[in-house]
């Protein structure tokens, strides 16, 4: 008898996906008392569809802690068009069952985010023995605390916040700085503490452009020479925030201006006089090295997810709760994300130091 057990890393890259995958092969090797066979499926979903695979063994995962992306290569196919045919009419839930008993898999592990963990879910629902593993920078994912890539893009942002300091400092300006977060501010809301902003914006908490330029000026009061503040790409102002869906999507298709931040720097720039400029650290955010927090959680998600396969446990997403690892059913967690709760202990803090989050 052989164990085989398919790879695959689905949507966005983040740091520490090799990290993980190591650690599944690893421990199913050193764990099985039977031969390990691994496919690889080549970028994402994608690989399953089109039969883009190779066979891969222990060599292949030596190394790669350290290495950030993924050597699988990704690719987003979003779950709103699973039940929609490719260009060249290829049904995709059909596809990658066939490839999946074609190869005679005992176990597909997913490194995915929210929409592929949905593609995940569904996978489990027609037969196949699924393990999912939370995959994204945002940290966002229902379920569980913490989520591998999401240390490490605080640590760049982070980085980005304190270099923008020494100067916004030397010439008194204010910086507009766009971080990571389109439904969420988990990476915002940790660099911007960490990093000593002085306004925080994110997606959770509408703010008002009058509450930010008054945090501005108490600050030109008080003699200070800069401003920083730290932006979710998805920030939303309260009047924004009132609109219905549909006419929030109208709005924002009709902005000249690449995005928010460009607007609350020009705002800024009018009513306060302040030179105000923007910083974007972009995908940085996703790219380089995974650090320390980051290869810790990452390979105690491999390890989880591997015993549970060897365990004849399926239909789960790795989890952690409670700082323990644990097993959540994949039908509880697929599709919800998990956000910034306004209240929260960090956030409270963050606004007795004087940040301001736009609201008050």
């Amino acid at each position: 008898m052989t164990l085989r057990i398919g790879l695959l890393t689905s949507g966005g890259d983040c740091q520490a996906l090799n990290a993980t995958m190591r650690g599944i092969v690893k421990t199913l090797i050193n764990k099985s008392s039977e031969p390990v066979e691994i496919y690889g499926f080549e970028d994402g979903y994608q690989g399953m569809i089109y039969r883009r695979y190779r066979k891969m063994d222990a060599r292949d995962f030596s190394g790669i802690l350290t290495r950030g992306g993924t050597i699988l290569g990704t690719s987003r196919t979003p779950f709103k068009r699973i039940d929609t045919p490719e260009a060249d009419g290829v049904e995709k839930v059909p596809a990658m069952k066939q490839t999946y008993h074609d190869l005679n898999l005992d176990c597909l592990f997913m490194l995915g985010g929210n929409g592929s963990t949905k593609t995940a879910n569904r996978l489990s629902q027609e037969g196949l023995n699924v393990i999912a593993l939370p995959k994204t920078i945002d940290n966002d994912t229902w379920g569980t605390e913490m989520t591998f890539g999401f240390t490490s893009a605080v640590e760049i942002a982070t980085k980005c916040i304190d270099d923008i300091h020494t100067t916004a400092s030397s010439h008194g300006r204010v910086f507009v700085i766009e971080i990571m977060g389109h439904k969420v501010g988990w990476i915002p809301l940790y660099a911007g503490v960490a990093g000593g902003a002085d306004v925080i914006l994110i997606p959770e908490i509408p703010y008002s452009m009058d509450n930010v330029i008054k945090t501005i000026e108490k600050r030109m009061e008080t003699g200070s020479r800069f401003t920083i503040i730290a932006v979710a790409e998805g920030a939303i102002s309260k009047e924004d925030a009132a609109l219905s869906k549909k006419e929030y999507k109208k709005k924002v298709a009709a902005r000249t201006s690449p995005s928010i931040v460009y607007d609350i720097a020009k705002e800024i720039e009018s009513k306060t006089g302040r030179e105000t400029r923007v910083a974007i650290p972009g995908h940085t955010q996703r790219g380089g090295i995974p650090d320390a927090q980051d290869r810790i959680f990452a390979t105690q998600c491999g390890v989880e997810a591997a015993l549970g396969c060897l365990e004849g446990e399926f239909g789960f997403m790795v989890s952690q709760r409670d700082r323990h690892m644990c097993r959540v059913p994949l039908e509880d967690v697929a599709g919800k994300l998990k956000y910034v709760d306004p209240e929260s202990d960090l956030v409270r803090e963050a606004k007795a130091l004087g940040i301001s989050f736009g609201d008050e």
